[in-house]
């Protein structure tokens, strides 16, 4: 299951479960802003920053 962590790895800023985020295979997680100023690349393993799937319910 995907870990969505609440918060930008960068700037800290809220990622909640229904906002906006972006993350890696690896689930590093950015908030939009920092995702694209780092050009959607990881600063971690230098994946892709796609879209994170946004969750309206908890399981």
């Amino acid at each position: 299951m995907l870990e969505m962590k609440p918060a930008c790895e960068k700037c800290e800023a809220p990622t909640p479960k229904d906002g906006a985020a972006e993350i890696c295979s690896f689930e590093c997680t950015f908030c939009p802003p920092c995702a694209g100023a780092m050009d959607h690349r990881c600063p971690n393993c230098g994946g892709e920053l796609l879209a994170r799937p946004k969750r309206t319910i908890d399981i």
